[in-house]
């Protein structure tokens, strides 16, 4: 059986830029609705130009397809 595959972060569109929990957990509810569960969760570190580094969560979604 194949599978199919979605990258959920904090710029998706459930977040509008700034991440919250209960945005979070609605995002994945929606999502686990359409068949889609969650495997596996990180946090990404990305450098800055001229400031500070940011983190960005990751979450990582399957599906059948």
């Amino acid at each position: 059986m194949k599978k199919e595959y979605k990258v959920l972060t904090q710029k998706d569109k459930w977040f509008s830029g700034k991440f919250d929990p209960e945005k979070l957990e609605a995002a994945i509810n929606a999502y686990a609705e359409q068949g889609w569960r969650v495997i596996t969760a990180a946090t990404a570190s990305f450098p800055g130009l001229m400031s500070a580094g940011r983190e960005e969560m990751i979450v990582l979604m399957e599906r059948d397809k």
